[in-house]
C-alpha cells in the first residue's frame, strides 16, 4: 500500500506562517482538500510536489524522504497547477516529450489520455496560442503521463467545460495504483469520484471532515 506521510511541516512566506502541519498520513486513495481562498490549499500541493521549500519532511511508502532523496521523491509525484502557465514559445508536444523522458511515460499511455481528454492537433502549436481550457488539458495530460505514485490536481475542473470535466472523472476512475489529492471549489460527489477522505485547511493545518 502506497502511503504519504507529512511530518512537522511548516511553510512560511517571510515572517507569515501559512501552514503548520504536525503530522498527516494518507494511504493510497482519492482525497479532497477543501478551504477558502487564501487558506493554503495550493501552497500545500506545491509543498507536496517539491516545488517550494519548507521545514519538516514528507515521506513516501515509509522509505523515500523528500529531503534525503529529492530526485526519487519527485519522480513519484505529479502536479497539475490551478492556473497552468508555460513558456509561450514552447509547444505542448515539446513539453510532453520532456515529460515522457523524465517520467518514463510511453506513447500508448499518452494516446489513451489524449483520447479521453479530447486533446487533438493543437499540441503542435506554441502554448502562447492556447485558451485556458487547452492549457488545463495540457497540464492534466502532463500530470497523468508516466509512472507517478501520487497525482496532485489543484482546481482541476476549473476552465473545463462539462464534457471535459466528465472526461477527467473517467480518467481518474480508470487510473489504477495511484493516489490522488484534489483541491476544488467544484463539488465532488461519490458519483463523480469515489473519495477516500475529505480534509479541510483549518488554522494552518489539515483536519479531516467529521464523518469522512
Amino acid at each position: 500500500m502506497k502511503t504519504l506521510q507529512v511530518k512537522h511541516l511548516v511553510k512560511k512566506y517571510g515572517d507569515h506562517e501559512v501552514l503548520n502541519i504536525p503530522t498527516l498520513e494518507l494511504q493510497q486513495g482519492n482525497y479532497w482538500i477543501k478551504g477558502p481562498n487564501g487558506s493554503g490549499k495550493s501552497t500545500f500541493l506545491k509543498v507536496l510536489a517539491g516545488l517550494i521549500p519548507f521545514k519538516g519532511d514528507i515521506i513516501l511508502n515509509e522509505q523515500i524522504s523528500m529531503h534525503k532523496a529529492p530526485v526519487a521523491y519527485r519522480m513519484a509525484i505529479s502536479h497539475a497547477p490551478a492556473e497552468p502557465a508555460y513558456p509561450s514559445f514552447l509547444s505542448g508536444q515539446e513539453l510532453l516529450n520532456f515529460y515522457l523522458k523524465i517520467k518514463n511515460g510511453n506513447a500508448q499511455q499518452v494516446n489513451e489520455i489524449k483520447s479521453i481528454l479530447g486533446i487533438d492537433h493543437y499540441l503542435d502549436n506554441p502554448t502562447g496560442s492556447y485558451s485556458s481550457g487547452m492549457l488545463k488539458k495540457l497540464s492534466l495530460l502532463l500530470a497523468f503521463t508516466g509512472n507517478s505514485q501520487w497525482i496532485l490536481l489543484d482546481e482541476p475542473f476549473t476552465t473545463l467545460d462539462m464534457s471535459a470535466q466528465n472526461a477527467l472523472q473517467h480518467l481518474v476512475h480508470s487510473t489504477r495504483n495511484k493516489g490522488f489529492i484534489f483541491t476544488s471549489h467544484h463539488d465532488i460527489s461519490p458519483a463523480d469520484i469515489s473519495l477516500s477522505g475529505i480534509y479541510h485547511v483549518h488554522n494552518k493545518t489539515i483536519v479531516i471532515e467529521p464523518g469522512k
